[in-house]
């Protein structure tokens, strides 16, 4: 089996080769910029075979000539700029361009290639303010209210990569990812927002006492059971078409002031608290709202997805993750 995935040196794009070529399969990452040193040290030693292809995820020929190249079965859409506040004042077109340009380009390449399913990266962001009120976020039922350029751009690529989808006759999965943290999780060029346990340990890191906002209560995703909820999609012999979206998210929930709780278990030197009133916190959470959890249920009953890591054993694996890059 042959997958490509754009946006392959990103976060999620590592996750998600890592577990596929842990599987012995051919991947190949398709991306501006090269994978880190770490990761391709780490995919060398694994079973499948990963290339690598620089280009654009907006030139349309060039990931032609790179799904065929492949010979891909499969090509997963995961390029994005999750952007924050600054980015939306600064470059609110390029948001625009990458995230639905790119997801037109990447349908486009799959369709001239006769490539027939093609797994799109969406984001809970498309939630928007529905995420403060009761939840569960419904995929059918919830409307979407994205707040920022990030989700609008998100909710756009879904509509407009399943109309073109559909005009080619390709299989398309939407898989709308939680809040996702864990192994490969770095500050890039197109990643505004990091997530809350990262910040948390970068301050760890640098000897730091955290000071929280709130406690954060989130449906938190570890990153291997996001690459594993996405190979159950492209795995699966059919989806709930013709509406194939899917929550892909943890299904519990658990606190940032937990997630310290852990890291404060495994490091006697770290410290944190919750920010009084006239304190700065130290780690944004980017809402002023703890947003509501992500149903899984569809998931869960169109494949055999289930979560393998609750908050201690991702706490486990993540820390040791961490210390051997620091090594």
């Amino acid at each position: 089996m042959a997958t490509l995935i754009t946006g392959a040196s990103g976060f999620v794009g590592l996750a998600l080769a890592e577990h596929l070529l842990a599987r012995g399969e051919h991947v190949m990452g398709y991306d501006l910029m090269p994978p880190p040193p770490r990761a391709l040290k780490a995919f060398a030693a694994l079973p499948g075979r990963f290339d690598v292809f620089t280009g654009d995820v907006r030139d349309a020929a060039l990931l032609t000539d790179a799904v065929r190249s492949l010979g891909a079965d499969r090509v997963v859409a995961l390029a994005a700029i999750t952007a924050d506040a600054r980015r939306e004042r600064m470059t609110p077109q390029s948001i625009f361009e990458v995230n639905v340009g790119g997801a037109l380009a990447t349908v486009s390449a799959a369709a001239a290639c006769g490539v027939q399913r093609v797994l799109l990266g969406s984001s809970g962001a498309v939630y928007g303010a529905s995420g403060a009120l009761p939840g569960p976020l419904d995929e059918v039922l919830t409307p979407l209210r994205p707040e920022g350029l990030y989700g609008m751009s998100k909710q756009t690529a879904e509509l407009a990569a399943t109309r073109l989808a559909g005009l080619h006759g390709i299989e398309l999965a939407i898989g709308r990812l939680g809040t996702c943290f864990g192994p490969w999780e770095a500050a890039t060029a197109v990643r505004d927002t990091l997530s809350a346990p990262l910040q948390v340990l970068a301050l760890a890191h640098e000897g730091r006492t955290v000071l929280l906002p709130r406690t954060g209560l989130r449906d938190w995703l570890y990153v291997r059971d996001a690459a594993a909820a996405m190979v159950a999609l492209l795995d699966a012999p059919s989806l709930n078409a013709p509406n194939a979206t899917y929550n892909l998210a943890a299904g519990f929930e658990w606190s940032v002031a937990q997630w310290c709780a852990q890291v404060a278990a495994r490091r006697p030197d770290f410290d944190w608290r919750l920010a009084t009133a006239d304190e700065m916190p130290n780690v944004a959470y980017y809402a002023p709202y703890d947003r509501a959890s992500m149903a899984i249920d569809r998931l869960r009953a169109d494949t055999p997805f289930a979560p393998r890591f609750d908050l201690v054993s991702a706490a486990s694996d993540y820390l040791a993750w961490d210390a051997a890059g620091c090594a």
